[in-house]
């Protein structure tokens, strides 16, 4: 390759990968850069430039240095012509505002890449002498057929090949497919008496069409006689309308057509013959991986002005919808982009937002899975990486450009001030707007901590926003104030103090900070306002300026917002007949679980279902925390209550029947632990029953061994306890044993009769028993790994055939349950042993035993880095990996390997890179013995 066309390659790779706001800033390729690239001397590099400016190959951006870009590029990414020739410009916006789109064709993306046969074929269409030439136009549905008829239309007016009053009629065949005869009145048009209701002569459409353009869409849908008039119009020019016997009329019409199908077995070969041009539209998959992130933005710049706000599109967001484009290609792209606006539109009135946020998380699942289908195509999910973090598309009209990161997105100032006028002027006092400016704080809290925290990279994504220095003063503010409120703050209270502290500065910085507050619904007596007072002396010491009194209502506020938030779980009702039976099962809730949001309604049989109603909603007002109350009952009749009780207090309430112990422990910990949704609690759990229900004939029954439960609410709590521990020891033994139930107050009792005729391997429960030689477990350690631990060791000390293999038998039902949420290709219950094994394989490989909750973690982990090996779509390890310990590095090679053996697949380095890293934030390893410490 010769030297000047090397440079000219290289102009035009670096042109198409600079962003378009940063080609409007003057952003461009300097002589210098290209000598040091492509190891040329300076000299040469700048006689070269000089002859690709005289050849119009290149624009020049005049300034200090000069710097180069490549016009033809230019011209694609902005949709223009540029006539100028040698153009030397001081910015490239000075050419962007003068230059001419003439060309109707230079607006359609793509005329100079895929669509370029195309828009060649629908010139020479439009040009060839005298009349033109017709022309089928052949596309899926969506693929914009009618947009390119139009293009043509565009282009024989401004090549003055029609007048600028020329007529565009578009007719679709399918409308009057039934019906021919109607359908030939409306393309010809009929004279009076034709048939029967023809009162009066009408005009058709070729009549209308005269001098101009005649789409015909859908014309596979024409019948054959329709299509032998049409052939006789294109071969003589000369028509009749229905009811006339000679062809006595003239139109000078070209008639461009559509269709779906395959011409050749759809239509009359003498109709295709007499079409010379056929122009093939290709799909939106087809397209160049850059052109469908410009049709995206686009449609969305569509939206944004049709809403008059600017719309924020994560870059999940955009490849999914992409990717969600299946058979609709750009019809069902804008379709999608119209159905996630609308929402985001929602959102933003319910927020008080001035823009459209589109969150993944928020996407149906349709389009979610978009995502997914981007990977399969490596050419495309490589290009489409050049989508920035964040789009972020204005109402104006202007080009896509990325979010203005210097602005904090989060303001709190704005948030309060501009609904506090707003509730006072309703009227509502201060106890209701103190309620409602906190709640609203902590909706808005949680949405951008959902969007923001909850992807990858989350500090190196703060800190483009937020100042290093706030953000470890917000890290040291949350370990005071944890200490002194004796409360635990999670990032998501470092993140929103960081923002507003940093949209706070800025403000004293601008002068725009007015001191004076709206409103005060902090009392001065609460610990969070006193909390406030001590965070504002430590701003002015950090940051040396005065912190307004306002800033202490703001920044009580904030510590009291994400406080509730995390108090704030979906409410849980149990709900049944009889004395104590709802007690009894919230009581056993109680005892695993501890204190969990849950309550009881025990309904005596002699007790209206009206008094009943009034007991429930009295509880349901009192337990809701804004996320509504899951009742769970033990008769459909209660069912009733839901739609009762939604009518009279507006809280949202869905209802469960068959209650049971083993179901409320799932809705509980999915409420608790998991802090799911109403709506996804109710969904995993209406086909719940229960823990794997072990039948008496399941495997041998461990004789002459007992373990006695005891419950403070009773015996049948206890007995829900048995079924439980009974599931526990059966996943240990593969064996049934018994399990006997007592009573607090006669535990000791039951112990001497048991013990009389059996070992009593152990006491579970509330109460410690008098003998000192029988073991004690505590119920509350069944939840964790301890408890499982000690059981563990009595039936190997009693020599009980322990499986050996067998993993944690509450991590293992946490695990399957939070990948059943998440999973969208692997079986969670097919590869949960191999998961189980790979933990277990790295505790020997490490020489240590993991914590509970590491455990999990790694498990959870590993499953998705699993799922994405199956879609193609693993993650990239951007750490030093010379960092990483080798010894660490090598017990998670030797782990993985039962992947490959078990379930045929096979982590990249990249994904162990990150396992690896995992271990390392908790684990070291000794470098002379290879053991954790």
């Amino acid at each position: 390759m010769r030297r000047i066309d090397k440079i000219l390659e290289y102009i035009a790779e670096k042109t198409r990968g600079f962003p378009e706001d940063a080609l409007l800033q003057s952003e461009g390729i300097t002589a210098a850069e290209i000598a040091a690239d492509q190891n040329m001397l300076r000299n040469n590099v700048s006689k070269e430039l000089n002859e690709l400016l005289r050849a119009d190959r290149i624009i020049k951006i005049k300034g200090r240095p000069v710097k180069f870009l490549h016009k033809q590029t230019i011209e694609e990414m902005f949709r223009i012509h540029l006539k100028e020739k040698q153009i030397e410009v001081n910015s490239l916006g000075e050419i962007l505002q003068t230059g001419e789109q003439e060309d109707p064709f230079y607006s359609l993306i793509g005329f100079k890449g895929s669509m370029r046969n195309q828009v060649e074929q629908g010139k020479a269409a439009i040009l060839y002498p005298p009349r033109g030439l017709h022309t089928l136009i052949v596309g899926q549905t969506g693929v914009g057929k009618t947009m390119f008829a139009k293009l043509m239309y565009n282009y024989g007016k401004h090549m003055k090949r029609f007048t600028e009053q020329a007529p565009f009629i578009v007719f679709n065949c399918a409308d009057y497919y039934n019906n021919p005869q109607l359908l030939l009145s409306h393309i010809f048009g009929h004279v009076k008496g034709a048939f029967t209701g023809a009162d009066q002569e009408k005009q058709g459409l070729v009549e209308k069409a005269d001098g101009g353009i005649l789409f015909l869409d859908e014309i596979h849908r024409l019948p054959p006689e329709g299509q032998e008039m049409i052939f006789y119009f294109m071969d003589t020019h000369t028509y009749n309308k229905l009811g006339e016997s000679e062809r006595k009329r003239s139109a000078n019409v070209l008639l461009v057509a559509a269709t779906t199908e395959d011409p050749g077995s759809s239509m009359l070969k003498t109709f295709i013959r007499r079409i010379p041009i056929t122009i093939n539209i290709p799909p939106f998959q087809e397209r160049m991986p850059s052109e469908q992130l410009r049709i995206l933005k686009h449609l969305l710049e569509s939206e944004a002005l049709r809403v008059n706000k600017p719309i924020r599109v994560e870059s999940e967001v955009a490849k999914a919808l992409i990717g969600s484009v299946t058979y609709g290609n750009i019809g069902q792209l804008k379709s999608n982009i119209q159905l996630v606006c609308a929402k985001g539109f929602l959102d933003s009135i319910r927020e008080n937002r001035d823009d459209i946020g589109l969150d993944f998380k928020v996407l149906p699942g349709n389009i979610r899975e978009g995502l997914f289908n981007i990977g399969k195509s490596r050419r495309e999910s490589e290009e489409l990486e050049s989508i920035s973090s964040q789009l972020y598309i204005t109402p104006e009209g202007s080009h896509a450009a990325e979010e203005d990161v210097l602005e904090p997105p989060f303001n709190l100032y704005k948030l309060i001030e501009d609904k506090i006028s707003l509730l006072k002027d309703e009227g509502l006092d201060d106890s209701y707007i103190n309620k409602f400016i906190t709640t609203d704080v902590n909706i808005h809290i949680k949405s951008f901590y959902n969007r923001f925290y909850n992807q990858k990279g989350s500090r190196e994504r703060i800190l483009k926003i937020v100042d290093r220095e706030i953000l470890e003063f917000a890290d040291q503010v949350k370990l005071l104030v944890e200490q002194e409120l004796n409360r635990k703050y999670s990032d998501r209270f470092v993140y929103a103090f960081s923002l507003h502290l940093s949209a706070f500065l800025k403000r004293i910085r601008e002068k725009k900070y007015g001191g004076k507050p709206v409103y005060d619904p902090v009392d001065p007596n609460d610990e969070e306002y006193k909390m406030a007072l001590t965070i504002k002396d430590m701003i002015e010491s950090g940051f040396g300026i005065s912190v307004p009194e306002a800033e202490i209502t703001y920044v009580a506020i904030l510590l009291k917002s994400v406080e509730e938030e995390r108090k704030g779980n979906v409410g849980i009702i149990v709900a049944a007949h009889g004395n104590s039976t709802a007690s009894s099962i919230v009581g056993v809730v109680d005892s695993l679980l501890g204190t969990s949001g849950i309550c009881a309604v025990d309904m005596p049989l002699d007790v209206s279902p009206r008094e009943i109603l009034e007991i429930i909603l009295g509880k349901v007002q009192s337990i809701d925390n804004g996320r509504g109350v899951l009742l769970l009952v033990d008769m459909g009749s209660l069912l009733s209550f839901e739609a009762a009780i939604m009518e009279r207090l507006g809280i949202k309430v869905k209802t469960l029947d068959m209650v049971s112990t083993p179901l409320a422990l799932e809705a509980v910990r999915k409420a608790s632990l998991l802090d799911m949704e109403l709506e996804d609690i109710y969904r995993s759990l209406k086909d719940f029953r229960g823990y794997n229900n072990l039948e008496a004939s399941t495997g041998a029954v461990l004789d002459n061994k007992v373990i006695i439960t005891v419950c403070s609410s009773g015996k049948g709590a206890a007995i829900k306890v048995k079924e439980f521990v009974e599931k526990i020891v059966y996943d240990l033994t593969q064996k049934k044993i018994a399990v006997i139930p007592a009573k607090v107050r006669e535990l000791d009792k039951v112990i001497k009769e048991q013990q009389a005729k059996q070992t009593v391997l152990a006491v579970i429960g509330v109460k410690r028993p008098a003998d000192p030689n029988v073991p004690f477990i505590p119920l509350e350690q069944l939840i964790d790994a301890t408890g499982e631990e000690l059981l563990r060791e009595l039936l190997l000390n009693h020599e009980l055939p322990v499986v050996q293999d067998n993993q944690g038998v509450v991590i293992k039902d946490l695990c399957e349950d939070s990948l059943k949420e998440f999973l969208t290709y692997l079986n969670p219950h097919k590869i949960l042993g191999s998961l189980m094994s790979f933990v277990k394989e790295l505790e020997r490989g490490l020489q240590t035993e993991f914590e509970y909750a590491m455990k999990v973690q790694l498990a959870i982990h590993t499953a998705h880095a699993l799922e994405r090996m199956v879609i193609h779509d693993g993650l990239v390890y951007r750490g030093e990996t010379a960092m990483l310990d080798p010894h660490m590095m090598n017990a998670v090679n030797q782990a993985c390997a039962i992947f490959s053996s078990g379930i045929n697949l096979s982590l990249s380095d990249d994904e162990k890179y990150y396992i690896c890293e995992m271990l390392g934030d908790v684990y070291k390893t000794d470098p002379l013995s290879g053991q954790s410490v």
